[in-house]
C-alpha cells in the first residue's frame, strides 16, 4: 500500500508540475541505459539540483510574463496579490534553501510588494541564484538531522528538502494561475518555438 501512494504521489507531482510533459528523447535514452539503474549517490539532493532549473525558468518566466501594472492584482480581495507572492518566494527560497543545505541565508535587501516590478524580479532571481549556491554544497548526510522547522516544529532536515521541491511546484502553480486569470498564457502553457 505505502508503495502505491508513493507511486501515485510522483505521477500527481509530475504530471502537476508539467515534468513528465518535457521528458526528452536523449532523457528518455538516458533512462534506458545500463548507468541509469546504478544507484545515486546524494538521491534527493541529486533531484532538487535537476528539478532547480525548471523551476526556476517557470517562476521566473511567471514573473516576468506579468505586466508591471498587474503585479497589485488580487483574484479576490483576500487573496494575495501577485507582488505579494513574488515577496513570498524569493523569501521561502532564501530560508528553504538554507535550511536545506545547512548554510546561512544571505543577507538580502528587504523588498516589499510596493517594489516595482524589475526590482522583485530582481531579487527573486537573486534568491534562485542563491538556492542553485545552496543546492551546490548540499548532500544527503545531514537530511536526517532534527532541525527547527518552520512554526517552531521539530523534524528532520530532510521535510525542508522535500518542501523546497513542493514549494516551488506550489509557487508556479499559484503564479500561473494569476497569469491565467489575466488572459496571460503562462510559461508552460506557451506554443513550443
Amino acid at each position: 500500500m505505502k508503495r502505491i501512494l508513493v507511486t501515485l504521489f510522483f505521477a500527481c507531482f509530475c504530471l502537476a508540475s508539467g515534468w513528465a510533459q518535457t521528458a526528452t528523447a536523449p532523457a528518455a535514452a538516458a533512462a534506458a541505459s545500463p548507468q541509469a539503474t546504478a544507484p545515486v549517490k546524494d538521491p534527493v539532493t541529486a533531484s532538487l539540483r535537476i528539478l532547480l532549473p525548471r523551476s526556476r525558468n517557470n517562476i521566473l518566466g511567471a514573473i516576468t510574463a506579468m505586466p508591471a501594472d498587474k503585479f497589485s492584482y488580487k483574484p479576490t480581495p483576500d487573496q494575495i496579490s501577485f507582488a505579494h507572492l513574488v515577496v513570498h518566494i524569493l523569501s521561502y527560497n532564501n530560508s528553504a534553501c538554507a535550511k536545506a543545505a545547512d548554510v546561512p541565508a544571505p543577507k538580502v535587501e528587504e523588498v516589499k510588494e510596493t517594489d516595482p516590478k524589475d526590482k522583485l524580479l530582481a531579487a527573486a532571481t537573486a534568491s534562485f541564484d542563491f538556492c542553485g549556491e545552496a543546492l551546490a554544497k548540499m548532500d544527503d548526510s545531514k537530511l536526517g538531522d532534527s532541525i527547527e522547522l518552520y512554526g517552531g516544529h521539530q523534524g528532520p532536515r530532510a521535510m525542508v528538502a522535500l518542501g523546497v521541491a513542493s514549494g516551488w511546484a506550489d509557487h508556479y502553480a499559484a503564479a500561473a494561475m494569476y497569469l491565467r486569470l489575466n488572459n496571460i498564457l503562462p510559461p508552460t502553457a506557451q506554443p513550443k518555438k
